[in-house]
């Protein structure tokens, strides 16, 4: 997700599909690639815009932060859950995960309908 961060709000303007490159069952996980997270870094740059965080799905289940999303977030980043059940978006949650990696708070999420 690019944007741009005003006070303490991150203001989503682009939000970029990358591949998931998990090579398991990938409904079960996503994974970027770091040379496509650094491409996102540089569109963000060449645009003014700074990459504010990562969202991904979670296929017939709720949107919550997992222990895998834990692991392997940073935490300068906002991370989105997208729940979707029976192929639509049901919710969607926002995690910023502490410097630690041990924990994350839910932040607040506004989004057009």
């Amino acid at each position: 997700m690019l944007g741009r961060v005003h006070n303490s709000d991150k203001i989503v303007e682009v939000a970029l599909r990358l591949e998931n490159a998990y090579g398991g069952e990938q409904r079960n996980r996503y994974e970027v690639r770091p040379e496509d997270l650094l491409a996102a870094e540089r569109r963000a740059r060449r645009e003014g815009l700074e990459l504010v965080g990562i969202f991904h799905s979670h296929p017939d289940a709720d949107a919550y932060f997992s222990e895998t999303d834990l692991k392997n977030s940073c935490p300068w980043y906002s991370f989105v859950v997208l729940s979707v059940k029976g192929g639509e978006v049901d919710h969607a949650r926002s995690f910023l995960p502490n410097a630690e990696q041990t924990a994350a708070v839910e932040e607040e999420l506004i989004y057009p309908r």
